[in-house]
């Protein structure tokens, strides 16, 4: 992975939120390709519950400023930037006072869906791209984790689809069993409409489930990560059909070398 630029796009990364499937891959990923002279950034919500002193997070006043349109709406974007200790790793925090400073990731107290995450998961899709463009740091394959992370490559291949600086960038998205009940805001589906993204793209989404939100991630993707042990049957079944290449699922020990020959072999071979 020597010089290759990874963008890495997550919902959640350790060590700025509890350990779970999704956020140590978010870490354990990017932190092999470093170790290989890999080139990496990583991108991930700043949440309100994470505590910005102890990690050191501070405005990069340059990347920030910009407004983002969501529904019809200016939303003022925020970057803040730390390090991860010991690994000379930097992570970008997308921020927004209206969609993250809440104390809380997803789900209230009760555990509940926040109801205007569809809103955060745009914002947050646009966010990486606009700074990641403004950063004028071309990726050879940008990886994503995680629902709330799954638009990125719908606004990629559809809303950024004449931009240059992506024009060869692979998509890869890693699926995983880590999910939610329910459905997210059903008016998701119009609020993309408004960005011009054709309706055959994201039929899909006027039933705003995970699997469907994950199904329309793949749709978008050149190349998928199994993340989980197990995943629900239906997006296993979508999976296959989709005749993209596909890394099964890798236990910790087996995970270093299968995903550095993935990438170099499949993805950019």
């Amino acid at each position: 992975m020597k010089d290759k630029r990874i963008l890495y796009v997550s919902s959640e990364v350790v060590p700025y939120l509890p350990e779970t499937e999704i956020s140590s891959a978010a870490f354990e990923a990017p932190r092999l390709v470093n170790q290989q002279g890999g080139q990496i950034r990583i991108f991930m919500p700043r949440y309100g519950n994470i505590n910005e002193r102890r990690h050191q997070l501070h405005e990069v006043i340059r990347l920030s400023g910009i407004n983002l349109v969501i529904n019809d709406l200016d939303m003022p974007l925020i970057i803040k930037v730390a390090s991860i200790p010991k690994e000379r790793i930097q992570v970008y925090f997308i921020d927004n006072d209206e969609y993250f400073k809440r104390k809380a990731t997803l789900t209230d107290e009760d555990g509940k869906l926040f109801s205007d995450n569809d809103e955060r998961a745009i914002f947050f899709a646009k966010g990486v791209i606009e700074t990641v463009k403004k950063l004028n740091w071309a990726p050879d394959i940008i990886h994503v984790h995680g629902w709330l992370a799954s638009l990125l490559p719908l606004y990629l291949k559809e809303y950024y689809k004449d931009e240059p600086l992506f024009n060869e960038s692979k998509i890869v998205t890693s699926i995983y069993n880590q999910s939610f009940d329910d459905t997210l805001n059903k008016d998701m589906v119009n609020k993309i409409k408004f960005d011009n993204i054709d309706d055959d793209a994201i039929k899909t989404l006027e039933d705003p489930s995970y699997t469907n939100l994950m199904k329309v991630a793949i749709d978008y993707s050149d190349a998928l990560i199994v993340g989980s042990e197990n995943i629900p049957d239906d997006l296993d079944t979508y999976l296959k059909a989709s005749d993209k290449p596909i890394l099964e699922y890798k236990s910790k020990d087996e995970f270093g070398e299968a995903y550095t020959a993935f990438f170099n072999n499949t993805v950019l071979g």
